[in-house]
């Protein structure tokens, strides 16, 4: 428990000083690609949520989803990428393959869909190669370039909004 502590320290002293120097880079293009990084431990409407997505014209295959749980059993079996604090090192390098291969992607469209700061969810978000990141008002200003005022539980609003402004910026037809 307390070297748990001690390392999620030390990943976020790593995060927050690699947030002072972030440099805000804005595509002009148009949105075709989305990631969905969403917290698990509370929120399980992810079907409602990709759903919601399709509905706004959102092609299924361009959807590319990645979970964080704060645990997961040895026995467990997703069919779906699954993440927990156990996949990063004590150095904020993610061990596992999949989420590596989700944050080198480079997505239109990143949303955050976690309202509380997790660690392993603040350096993926961070790490991510994405053009245009959205999540919630309640996360670390600097991880995205978006931000929506609503709780995680609320996932039609928050799409309804997003969906309303991305209108307004000209990412969407």
């Amino acid at each position: 428990m307390f070297l748990n502590y001690i390392k999620n320290f030390i990943t976020k002293k790593i995060i927050i000083n690699s947030l002072s120097n972030v440099k805000l880079l804005i595509s002009e293009h148009s949105i075709k690609t989305v990631g969905l990084l969403i917290d698990e431990s509370y929120f399980f409407e992810r079907q409602a949520l990709v759903k919601e997505l399709l509905n706004n014209k959102i092609k299924e295959s361009d959807i590319n989803v990645l979970v964080f749980r704060d645990n997961i059993k040895k026995n467990e079996v997703f069919d779906y990428p699954v993440f927990s604090p156990n996949d990063l090192s004590w150095t904020a390098i993610f061990k596992k393959q999949e989420v590596n291969e989700f944050i080198a992607q480079d997505f239109d469209l990143l949303i955050n869909y976690y309202d509380t700061e997790k660690v392993s969810l603040l350096l993926a978000s961070h790490q991510s190669k994405a053009k245009f990141k959205v999540g919630f008002s309640s996360v670390d200003k600097r991880i995205n370039h978006f931000m929506i005022t609503t709780n995680a539980e609320n996932h039609t609003v928050f799409i309804e909004e997003l969906f309303k402004y991305l209108k307004i910026l000209n990412k969407i037809e």
